[in-house]
């Protein structure tokens, strides 16, 4: 059976998962050429471990609580309501402090095969 994936148009639930979330999966909600859209349930002290992706991320608690790791350093407490931002390319890694959920969003930068030219009319 194939994933379903939202559709243009096509209204998805990412209301927190309650007594749902400790029987629940990672869910890609929404993919498309540009932009991927996956909601991310980790239960107390599983972690996400360090990688990176090539495009801008949005990182969104939905529940719980997460120690959002930016590099090698820098954690962050993030809480449901929280939104977080990462440019491209950043590593970073996530471990749940309690049961979680947590929307992503990864923006696929277009790479144009066409030479860059001066486009003015």
């Amino acid at each position: 059976m194939a994933l379903h994936h939202a559709a243009p148009g096509e209204i998805v639930d990412v209301r927190p998962l309650g007594k749902e979330l400790r029987d629940s999966k990672n869910t890609t909600l929404l993919r498309s050429e540009h932009l991927q859209v996956f909601r991310v349930v980790l239960l107390k002290g599983e972690e996400f471990s360090d990688h990176t992706v090539p495009g801008e991320i949005t990182v969104q608690c939905l529940e719980g609580l997460v120690d959002f790791r930016i590099g090698d350093n820098k954690v962050q407490r993030i809480a449901a309501g929280d939104l977080l931002y990462l440019n491209g390319g950043q590593p970073h890694a996530l471990k749940a402090l309690e049961n979680a959920s947590v929307l992503v969003t990864i923006y696929h930068p277009r790479q144009s095969l066409e030479p860059m030219g001066d486009h003015t009319p």
